[in-house]
Order: structure tokens, then sequence, then C-alpha cells
């Protein structure tokens, strides 16, 4: 299990009941920045988003850990996709922060662009940041984001991942998981949905270009995506962070469901949790309780076809995948293998 660094406080207990962990059980310099008189609500009331967004929920909290990190000396690139839509509609605007939003392709090679002038303009201390979607990430922005990369530019990537887009129909994208029904890849034929051969994971292709800092967070744990922006914003150099944000519209949930999806998917091992420095894997979260994959999957209508009787073995191949995801990121305890 991932060490809790010593900056944080170790938690002894929770509520009664529940999951969560209140700020009142923490001292008060380790609570989360939304607990804190001095955030500075750079997402602001006023956003168009649907119900139980996750996007917005991992938005808000994201941006405002890097302004506190930064004191506020950031800007921010951003991607076409359902955050730049719900958040600026014409001519309004729900960010109190310099933003600025280009193509659906080339968020990363504006912020590239804002962090050299800043640079040549000697005002290192004003940190970039760019943020899009899934479809803007590992689609249609894939290039722009691998050149960051490869030059390791002093920026950010933030990745809001809901597994398809959502703006504009919920059509399958790369970040699409196998079997997933969207409006491209039906439930209907013999292998119903997204095929299984298809998709990229963005965080190890990230790791593969021994980037600074690489990390994966859920808008279940929000003192692990705190945390973890934070961190990011300590290096200088091309990082990139993805948060897992379920859609409630795209994926046929209840938007009162959203943080408990987020954290079944990190519980049955379809989403799993780490950090990676210089290429190289720090650290992990283990899974407190293991649930089997369909805990998770019944809840989204999206996968409501996995269940009939000429489907099970799309629903044993997801579980496999997060069977896989536990064993290549050891993510249960000796004493949970056993059991």
């Amino acid at each position: 299990m991932a060490q809790v660094p010593e900056t944080q406080q170790k938690i002894k207990f929770y509520q009664t009941g529940t999951l969560t962990v209140g700020n009142r059980l923490l001292d008060e310099e380790h609570r989360s920045v939304q607990g804190t008189m001095d955030r500075s609500n750079s997402l602001d009331s006023g956003h168009r988003a649907c119900q139980g967004c996750g996007e917005a929920l991992g938005a808000r909290i994201a941006i405002d850990v890097a302004m506190r990190a930064t004191d506020n000396q950031l800007i921010a690139a951003n991607a076409t996709g359902c955050l730049e839509v719900f958040t600026t509609p014409y001519p309004e605007t729900a960010w109190s922060m310099p933003w600025i939003h280009s193509l659906f392709g080339n968020a990363a090679a504006v912020a590239s662009g804002i962090a050299a002038a800043m640079k040549v303009k000697g005002r290192e201390e004003v940190r970039v940041i760019a943020q899009g979607g899934d479809g803007g990430t590992t689609d249609i922005g894939f290039g722009c984001l691998s050149g960051i990369f490869d030059r390791n530019d002093d920026v950010l990537y933030i990745c809001y991942n809901n597994q398809a887009y959502m703006n504009t129909g919920v059509q399958r994208s790369s970040a699409t998981p196998g079997a997933a029904r969207t409006a491209t890849t039906m439930p209907v034929g013999k292998e119903p949905g997204n095929a299984f051969s298809t998709g990229k994971s963005v965080p190890l292709i990230a790791m593969a270009h021994n980037i600074p800092y690489v990390a994966t967070a859920s808008v279940y744990d929000l003192h692990d995506l705190e945390h973890k922006v934070d961190k990011a914003m300590q290096f200088r150099g091309a990082r990139y962070v993805e948060i897992f944000v379920p859609c409630p519209l795209g994926w046929g949930s209840k938007p009162g469901d959203t943080v408990k999806l987020a954290r079944l998917a990190v519980e049955c091992g379809l989403y799993p949790l780490f950090e990676a420095e210089e290429g190289e894997l720090t650290g992990a979260t283990r899974i407190r309780r293991k649930v089997p994959v369909d805990e998770y999957l019944k809840l989204q209508r999206r996968f409501a076809h996995v269940f009939k009787p000429a489907n099970v073995h799309q629903l044993e191949q997801l579980q496999a995948i997060a069977d896989r995801n536990i064993r290549r990121f050891d993510l249960l305890s000796r004493e949970d293998e056993e059991a």
C-alpha cells in the first residue's frame, strides 16, 4: 500500500456507516481546499453542468488546488468539450481565473506556448495547466499532448476521463471500455457495445515518455486527488494527471450515484489509482474492499446488455481486465489475496 506522506495526517477513524472522511476529523492544515475559507473558487457558480456531473466536481477541486499551490499565479488552457461548453456559454463564464479556449485538439500546444511566453518574459512564477476530456486528450489532442511530453514543457495536463465524447452525443473515444454502449458502439450483434481490442491508456503512455510526474485520481477520494494535483505542481516540466469522472447522462446512471460509481470502479480494479515519477511507478492505492465488476457495472445502462445470458463472456472479459490491473499494480494486501 502506498505510504501516507509525512506532510499528510493519518486518518484513524471514519464517520459511522459511511466511506467518507469529514474535514472536522482532520487538523485544520490538512483539510481539503474546499474546506478552507481562502479557496479561490476558480470554477464558480453559474455553470450549466448536468446534475451529478463528475467532471464539474473534479475540475472544481483540481483547479482550486493548483491555484493554492501557485499562490493564484495560474493560467489554464481548455480543450473543447463538456467542461468548456458548460462553463462558458457565450457571453458568460464560470471561470474566475485567466482561462483560454482554442480548439478541440490543441489545448496542450496552446498551454505550451503560454509557458514559453511566460519564460521569455521572466515570469516563471506563473504556472500553466491544460485540461480536457478523454476525447480531446486521448484522440483529437493526442499529438499535441505527446509533444509537450517529448519536449518536457513546463505544463500540467489534466484529463477528466468520462470514457466517451459526452458533449457531442456520447460517441466512443479511445478511453471507452470494452462492451460499453455508446452512440457509435451500439449493443447489437454477437459482440455488443465497444470492441475489447481498441483503446489506449494515456497514463501508461505518459510514463513511457519518462516525464517528471504521472498520476491517476478519482472524484470519490478528494483528499487523494488534492494530494496528487498539489504534488504535480511541485515539479517543473511536463506532468499528467488523469481524473476519473463518471457521467450520469452518458453512462445511464443516477446523478446521486456519481461518487459511488467512482469508488466502485477503483474497488473492482477497473480503474487503478497510482503515481509515477520519471517513468517509474512510485505508489498505488490499495483496494480497501474488493468488489466484483458486476457491482460496478449494474448501476449503468451502458452495460445492461452484458448481463444477458448470451453476453456473459463480456462480463467475464471485464472481470479479467480488473483482475489483471490488480496484479499489475499490486492493489491487494496478502490477506485480501488469500481471502
